[in-house]
């Protein structure tokens, strides 16, 4: 014998009728800080001070990495050469 049993409820009436705790209230505060932290710190980047922080060196860093890929890819291909 088999029963089935449907039954039609929200996620917040399942939640209270287990008797689970209602979480939304805190997870909306945590939302809020967190769009009032990361609006705060958007506020004072430009896009200079962005490519600063992202490229500390200027230029300079952005050919070190470029270096850094022409060397790896000629040990690449000369360790090939090599076998």
């Amino acid at each position: 014998m088999k029963f089935t049993v449907d039954v039609d409820c929200t996620p917040q009436e399942a939640r209270t009728f287990l008797g689970l705790p209602d979480v939304a209230p805190m997870q909306q505060a945590m939302m809020d800080e967190i769009q009032k932290r990361m609006m705060d710190n958007l506020k004072g980047m430009d896009p200079e001070s962005m490519m600063n922080m992202w490229m500390p060196s200027g230029m300079q860093g952005f050919e070190q990495v470029q270096n850094m890929f022409m060397n790896q890819m000629g040990m690449g291909t000369s360790k090939k050469s090599d076998k």
